[in-house]
């Protein structure tokens, strides 16, 4: 007893004692605030009508600020404990620098979720930049701390760093091309989140899902993933398909293959029956009006075709196609639509090339559109006197 005694008189047990009990005070404070204040403010931003608000709970900036609550009991019991005051003292600060550190970025997340809600923020994305931000906090945070436990000036130790710049370049060197990249592809919209790019040395083939400070994730349209480094942008060409859907105009470049051996001179049986076609009627008498013209002021003989001038079924087949795309509801008629030939091949006979823009850019809408003009453009050949090239099937007739 008398032992006991003793001990409770010994002002080191006292204060030992009490630095418990404001321990367990800091710890209690820390829970009420947890299970109590922090629900309650949770609760209050769940009702406002505003949504930035909850994108703060969501990263937990609310909750990480209670970390501070048990520092500041700490920090106003130092008096009580005078004996442990420079080491408590030394020991909050490293833990608030600590914190503040946490708080700082969750505020930055939550600040680039908030900007990423707003329509500008496809064209001018900053989660690159709140990345290298939080690297900057995180590392600033580190500097002021260490300068802390060795009791120097934190600025001096920033300056120390700067003489192992060369150092620091080679370990960041990915971090800083990316940052370098992030601001160039910032600067002239390269690349925004929901571009389909094409970047066959990667293997990219779909659209972009995220930008970060290092990668830029791309999802391919077989639903496998490329994160590819943010500086490779700058060191490699890339196809951006953006420019298409801004123009709401989907390109169609292909063609039909023409056997050459049915290419001839439009003759009486034909024409009459073209002539009942609503798309070729004004062509045909324009055409036929300026043919027989010419041929009058030049005397031409009608024994041969050869003389003068003649209409062919490929060329009034060409214009009939002309005419269907002009047609067409879904053609758009104020960019470039051409119906040209390309060169002649003996494997692949003559390419009729129809050059025009769908005005549906979805993949789907846009295959099924193509097809139906490709459709109709191979169900009309017959009735110009023209086949399709197929090689397969010359060879086979031959032999």
């Amino acid at each position: 007893m008398e032992g006991w005694l003793l001990l409770l008189k010994n002002e080191y047990f006292i204060e030992f004692m009490t630095l418990l009990c404001l321990i367990g005070v800091a710890i209690i404070g820390f829970y009420v605030s947890r299970r109590l204040i922090l629900p309650l403010i949770h609760r209050f931003f769940k009702r406002t009508q505003v949504t930035w608000d909850d994108l703060l709970t969501d990263h937990k900036v609310f909750g990480r600020l209670m970390l501070l609550v048990p520092a500041m009991v700490i920090h106003f019991g130092l008096p009580l404990v005078p004996d442990f005051y420079d080491f408590l003292s030394k020991t909050i600060q490293i833990y608030v620098y600590f914190v503040i550190i946490i708080i700082l970025n969750s505020a930055l997340d939550a600040f680039v979720a908030i900007y990423s809600t707003r329509p500008l923020s496809y064209k001018w994305p900053l989660k690159g930049w709140g990345q290298l931000l939080k690297m900057f906090v995180t590392i600033l945070g580190g500097i002021f701390i260490i300068a802390l436990i060795l009791d120097k000036s934190p600025w001096g130790l920033v300056s120390s760093i700067g003489a192992m710049t060369a150092i620091l370049m080679i370990i960041f060197k990915d971090t800083l091309l990316s940052f370098v990249a992030s601001l160039q592809i910032a600067s002239y919209n390269l690349i925004r989140v929901g571009d389909w790019i094409e970047m066959p040395s990667f293997g990219v083939d779909g659209d972009v899902v995220d930008i970060s400070l290092h990668t830029v994730k791309i999802q391919n349209f077989d639903k496998t993933s490329v994160a590819v480094p943010t500086y490779k942008f700058l060191d490699n060409s890339f196809k951006n398909w953006r420019g298409m859907y801004e123009a709401n105009g989907r390109r169609v470049k292909r063609s039909v293959l023409i056997d050459q051996s049915s290419i001839t001179f439009l003759d009486e049986t034909m024409l009459k029956n073209l002539k009942t076609v609503d798309l070729l009627k004004d062509y045909l008498n324009r055409k036929l009006e300026k043919i027989s013209e010419d041929n009058q002021k030049h005397a031409v003989s009608p024994e041969s075709p050869l003389n003068g001038r003649r209409l062919t079924n490929l060329g009034t087949f060409r214009a009939y196609v002309e005419q269907y795309l002009n047609r067409h509801p879904q053609v758009r008629k104020d960019l470039t639509l051409i119906v040209r030939h390309l060169q002649p091949d003996a494997s692949k006979g003559l390419p009729l090339e129809i050059y025009c823009f769908i005005n549906d850019t979805r993949w789907n809408q846009y295959e099924s559109i193509q097809a139906d003009i490709f459709d109709h453009i191979l169900a009309a050949m017959p009735f110009f006197g023209l086949r399709t090239y197929q090689r397969n099937a010359l060879v086979d007739n031959r032999v």
